[in-house]
């Protein structure tokens, strides 16, 4: 289940850079859970042709946070905004994050 929310939050950071077809599937898999099967009957394409799109995206948003660490970076600013003791910058700070990198 750590791996959904890894590649959910990959994909607001660089679900842009993946092509059309790639964001459909990914969404259709891991926002709306649907079956490789499922997604393939909607695009009128095979089970496999589904996989190896979402194989490709997965691979590309990983290579991305391995070349770029936005997701890294994102998590040790958030682990630092929790020391904050001031509850109102504290909570402007995380919604400046968390809306910079929303689709």
């Amino acid at each position: 289940m750590d791996e959904v929310f890894y590649y959910n939050d990959l994909f607001d950071i660089y679900g842009e850079l993946l092509t059309d077809k790639q964001k459909d599937y990914f969404r259709d898999y891991y926002f709306d859970n649907l079956s490789y099967g499922e997604i393939g009957d909607k695009y009128s394409v095979s089970r496999n042709a589904v996989f190896k799109q979402l194989k490709m995206a997965i691979d590309k948003l990983e290579e991305l946070e391995e070349s770029l660490h936005v997701y890294k970076i994102f998590n040790q600013i958030k682990d630092k905004v929790n020391e904050i003791s001031d509850e109102n910058i504290k909570k402007d700070i995380m919604n400046i994050l968390d809306n910079g990198f929303k689709n």
